[in-house]
């Protein structure tokens, strides 16, 4: 069996991909500040901010392929801690990479719709970057060097992912259902644009990309939404009749770190090789079924 080290096992996209796929591959597991237990799942305890620990994990574990999906991934943050992000976001991610160079093994990046400037949307694998804030630079910059560092790689761009948020990683999805839970007034983005998928949808998506194609690929939806219509439609599909939701702009909101408006993803080449996301109705459908969503 191949033997993977998938880095983030506590974070949200990393504990859902061990969830589903732990019978596929031999998966050690590395997470930092929360343990992990998952059946059919290693987990090992790394800092992978620190290249001595990393070094060492890698050199016990002689993976045969990384996926590397832990991240400091809220743009406020990072924007108010810029070297403790980049100690995770870019530096961890420029080790891992010359780790995997040095074993001749393959190395799959989860990097960020956030790459983009929110001006020319829909964007493909081969439109321009520009970010707008230090989280999405930091990502842009660990694409750059994976790409000249590397011969074998897979660099995924997720868009905004929503479902089971795991014992250690809420999602924003999450906060609607704990806010409509109460009775709370919601105020969300009206003019802020995604193609946002599930969780589920996104790790079946990364599972198919790995040893199926190598370079740059888009994991998107098929279909563009903001967050006030996901509110809207997590308020229907869940039955949350009396939740009040209103639509707030950006302006409405200053934050430390800029967001684009409308990074929506072109995913067509994914699509040509099998991805094929449902339309987000069913996919919110398939978490409010599943009643694992509010720890049921």
């Amino acid at each position: 069996m191949i033997r993977m080290f998938l880095t983030g096992a506590s974070g949200f996209l990393g504990w859902n991909f061990c969830r589903l796929f732990a019978k596929e591959w031999e998966i050690f597991a590395c997470y930092n500040n929360h343990r992990v237990s998952i059946e059919n799942v290693l987990a090992c305890r790394v800092d992978i901010s620190d290249f001595t620990e990393l070094k060492e994990a890698f050199t016990t574990i002689k993976p045969d392929i990384v996926l590397h999906t832990a991240a400091a991934s809220q743009p406020n943050w990072c924007q108010e801690n810029p070297t403790a992000s980049k100690k995770i976001n870019l530096d961890a991610t420029i080790n891992l990479a010359g780790l995997c160079a040095d074993a001749s093994i393959p190395f799959i990046f989860t990097s960020t719709d956030l790459v983009f400037d929110g001006l020319n949307p829909p964007y493909n694998e081969k439109s321009s970057v520009s970010p707008l804030n230090l989280y999405a630079e930091q990502k842009t910059l660990a694409e750059e060097k994976i790409r000249a560092s590397l011969s074998s790689y897979l660099i995924c761009r997720m868009p905004l992912m929503f479902g089971y948020p795991g014992p250690a990683a809420n999602n924003f999805i999450q906060y609607f259902f704990n806010e409509m839970s109460k009775g709370e007034k919601l105020k969300l983005f009206s003019d802020e644009y995604r193609t946002p998928v599930s969780v589920l949808t996104a790790c079946k998506g990364l599972k198919l990309m790995i040893g199926r194609f190598a370079g740059t690929i888009h994991l998107g939806g098929i279909e563009r939404a903001s967050r006030y219509e996901l509110g809207l439609l997590m308020k229907d599909v869940f039955g949350f009749k009396t939740a009040l939701i209103e639509p707030c702009s950006h302006d409405d909101i200053p934050m430390p770190a800029k967001r684009p408006l409308d990074v929506s993803l072109d995913s067509s080449l994914a699509f040509s090789v099998g991805y094929d996301p449902l339309p987000l109705r069913k996919q919110m459908e398939e978490i409010e079924n599943s009643k694992k969503f509010n720890h049921e």
